[in-house]
């Protein structure tokens, strides 16, 4: 029996259109949704000729202008183009209900609220270099995968976010940031690949000169490992980077860590990730959430290389944050050591990957979507 058909566990199928919330706002499609040529052509099925220049001219007064700097020197719109075209579109912002800074390493969490109310965060994240930010995500309302080491999880999914929620709340942090917001990482509420076209769509928005103007190579994705989408993704030769969250080898024992894994055999899932190799520049990277006890023995390491040992791998090491309601704790420093050693000897690079924020709720597998300052 192949551990797909030893497992139940499906992905729920997400709610009805009208139960997803705003992926247009009063039934208008938004500008933060779109790129250039969306632009062009949603003004040319109003009625409105646009040119591409003048699309880009707009989108970049909107999306790329940064307050406290001068804004473009054109004006990209007659007058009454700008009119027309504003009438066909929205143009509605998330609102920050809070945000608030961990004293211990400087991650600040923001908690959105959407024009439905719906709560969802991104984490502001200092980078080494001085002045320098990326941004944690989230692209959905809660989450369907239910990964028992996290909270999101057990909050299970309310819906998707639209390309624009997840724009916007990259442009308000950006605009907040004290120096140069350079990366985006798709790691915050949600899991990026149930929600695909929208998570693909806001990078795309996101990497656009006209657009957030980060580079699609600093933009990465994190899946738990939904096959048809790693597939997609690689047939599709996206320039974003990805990031298959592994945490075990072992299929049984992933199967009771990730429930999702109960769908897919861990064989296909290899084979998903192969493809994805075969088109990616670099190392490909999983990554590993450490848990005490759990899956830092040799009968994981000895798997993993049987798994994916024959390729150029990247080992991400997190430790598990979300210990006290997950039950879960940290790995000693002597379980630690001893769980690297092992991995060492694959010859495989690991990285230990310091998830900040802990100390406000803002580190992976934390996330909520609660009031810091309503906690006991």
């Amino acid at each position: 029996m192949s551990d797909a058909a030893a497992g139940e566990a499906t992905l729920p199928e997400l709610p009805p259109q009208g139960a997803l919330g705003p992926r247009e706002v009063r039934g208008l499609p938004h500008l933060f949704g779109m790129r250039p040529a969306d632009l062009v052509a949603h003004a040319a099925a109003h009625g409105i000729a646009l040119r591409d220049d003048e699309a880009r001219r707009y989108l970049a007064e909107h999306l790329s202008h940064v307050p406290g700097t001068r804004p473009p020197s054109r004006r990209p719109l007659a007058r009454a183009k700008r009119e027309a075209l504003e009438a066909t579109l929205a143009f509605d912002r998330l609102e920050i209900v809070e945000r608030v800074t961990d004293p211990c390493d400087g991650f600040v969490k923001y908690l959105f609220r959407s024009p439905d109310g719906a709560l969802t965060e991104a984490v502001r994240i200092p980078l080494h270099a001085p002045g320098r930010f990326t941004v944690c995500l989230s692209s959905q309302v809660g989450c369907a995968m239910g990964c028992v080491f996290c909270a999101t999880g057990r909050l299970g999914l309310t819906r998707n976010l639209a390309a624009w929620e997840m724009v916007d709340a990259l442009l308000q942090v950006r605009d907040e940031a004290p120096g140069r917001v350079s990366g985006v990482v798709f790691q915050g509420q949600g899991e990026p690949f149930h929600n695909y076209d929208a998570v693909i769509r806001a990078g795309q928005v996101l990497s656009d000169p006209c657009g957030g103007r980060i580079s699609a190579d600093a933009i990465t994705i994190s899946t738990v490992g939904l096959v048809a989408q790693i597939r997609r993704f690689a047939r599709e030769g996206h320039r974003f980077r990805l990031i298959v969250s592994l945490t075990s080898a072992l299929a049984e024992k992933r199967r009771t860590l990730l429930p999702v894994a109960g769908r897919y055999a861990l064989a296909d899932l290899a084979a998903a990730i192969r493809e994805y190799a075969e088109v990616a520049k670099g190392r490909i990277t999983v990554a590993w959430v450490v848990m005490a006890g759990v899956n830092t023995g040799a009968d994981e390491v000895e798997a993993l290389g049987a798994l994916l040992g024959d390729l150029r791998l990247r080992v991400n090491l997190i430790d598990v944050n979300d210990a006290r309601e997950g039950g879960f704790e940290r790995a000693s420093p002597a379980e630690l050591k001893g769980f690297l050693d092992r991995l060492g000897v694959l010859g495989v690079p690991l990285v230990r990957r310091y998830s900040g924020g802990g100390a406000r709720h803002a580190a992976c597998g934390m996330l909520a979507a609660t009031h810091w300052e309503a906690r006991d």
